[in-house]
């Protein structure tokens, strides 16, 4: 469990940039219909590339975190969990932080920290936050082998429903996702 300390800096963060207006993010990617690629360098120095991603995996989940998010770092070893468990069955994780007052040191050293092995991307200009239209951290998205969008939201719900697990789960065995959307809770993403 958090402790007050621990989310109290990160949820005043959070109120800081929640009342911004979103309107320069992206228009929402519809469930079912590809979402828009994008390429960058991770923090590691490695090119990426989502679509290079989705053709060589059965599936790759983008994921939008935080470094003082209180709800992405209460997440966290969840994910790593789950980047650990998935990966060997051909799913990658990615993960962005599209929040400007983040230094790229503090998102190596936050990536180290919580045992994240999979590329970290230091979103400059909230870019791709912009392009994918994701506002919340942790909030993210299941694209299957074809690239097209499968499961879009929160990583667990507060009461620890495990929806990104179960559409994991339903890519990977072929099946539809029987709650694609959910609406992610957390910290906004910052855009100013």
């Amino acid at each position: 469990m958090i402790s007050r300390s621990q989310w109290l800096p990160g949820l005043a963060a959070c109120l800081l940039v929640s009342g911004a207006d979103w309107a320069d993010a992206g228009r929402p990617v519809d469930i079912g219909q590809p979402l828009p690629g994008f390429e960058a360098t991770s923090l590691a120095g490695e090119a990426f590339s989502l679509e290079t991603a989705f053709q060589s995996h059965q599936a790759v989940v983008v994921l939008f975190t935080s470094t003082v998010c209180p709800y992405a770092n209460y997440f966290a070893s969840h994910v790593r969990e789950l980047s650990e468990t998935y990966g060997p069955r051909g799913v990658l994780f990615v993960g962005v932080n599209s929040n400007n007052w983040e230094s790229r040191q503090e998102v190596i050293d936050h990536t180290r920290d919580r045992g994240f092995a999979f590329p970290m991307i230091k979103d400059e200009g909230h870019v791709i936050a912009d392009r994918l239209g994701a506002d919340r951290t942790p909030e993210a998205f299941l694209v299957d082998a074809t690239g097209r969008l499968r499961y879009r939201g929160w990583v667990k719900s507060k009461k620890e429903s495990p929806d990104l697990q179960r559409a994991l789960d339903a890519v990977l065995e072929g099946r539809p996702v029987r709650r694609p959307l959910t609406k992610a809770f957390g910290c906004a993403v910052d855009r100013y």
